[in-house]
């Protein structure tokens, strides 16, 4: 016999009270326990006490010998649980983080955003309707959130012209993700025209304008304080389902 040390589930069984097995567990009854361990660890998907009782010989006391079980794995990397009347191993709650992974989900950008793109990194400053008007086609405001979104482009300030508009330029990130120096690191016309990605009859006075992504506000500029931005970025999270034209 044992002191006041041991637990006893409804069957009288004792149980150390650390939850590790004990040798004072009957053999039928620690085989029982070994044989529910294996159908559980090998099963896929969570085991019903009538699923499990049609596996064992003989009667069993599923709940008591899963109580067993549960109170065994209590303090270990995974631990027995119930959900919806099954039971099935998951991993400790507090070990979880263990077996996360940080995954990066790349989307291809659409021909209109990689456009646009260009536009804001060539143009900086450029409000949307310059944009509009270098494309040719009206620009969705969900195109320009997919950039604000991958940090490529930012707000800049507030165009001093009616309507006050505002201004994009590129960001730090879309130097690093494009591998450049500093903006001024873009292909100017001659490498363009090069890699062919200018057409071979460029019209008289065609030119590519000096990037330049400078921090400091232009003169027709002015600053947008940090609770517009706020709103401008909730305001275009609603806008997203937009297209271009």
């Amino acid at each position: 016999m044992r002191g006041n040390d041991e637990d006893h589930d409804g069957s009288g069984s004792p149980v150390d009270a650390d939850g590790t097995e004990s040798d004072l567990f009957p053999a039928e009854r620690f085989s029982a326990m070994r044989m529910i361990e294996a159908l559980l660890f090998a099963s896929r998907d969570m085991l019903g006490a009538d699923e499990i009782a049609a596996r064992l010989p003989g009667k069993t006391d599923i709940p008591a010998v899963i109580s067993d079980l549960q109170r065994v794995y209590a303090t270990r990397g995974v631990n027995l649980v119930e959900i919806a009347g099954k039971w099935g191993f998951r991993t400790a709650e507090d070990l979880s983080y263990l077996l996360s992974r940080e995954q990066v989900d790349e989307r291809r950008l659409s021909r209109a955003a990689l456009e646009t793109l260009a536009i804001i990194a060539y143009h900086q400053p450029v409000t949307r309707a310059e944009i509009e008007e270098i494309r040719g086609v009206s620009t969705s405001r969900g195109t320009i959130d997919v950039l604000l979104e991958t940090e490529w482009i930012r707000m800049r300030g507030r165009r001093r012209t009616p309507g006050r508009p505002v201004t994009y330029g590129t960001t730090d990130a879309f130097l690093e993700h494009f591998m450049l120096a500093s903006v001024s690191d873009l292909p100017g016309l001659e490498e363009l025209r090069g890699t062919g990605l200018l057409d071979s009859a460029i019209p008289a006075g065609f030119s590519v304008p000096v990037p330049d992504d400078s921090r400091e506000l232009r003169a027709e500029e002015d600053p947008i304080d940090e609770t517009e931005l706020f709103d401008l970025m909730a305001e275009g999270s609603e806008t997203t389902d937009d297209h271009d034209s």
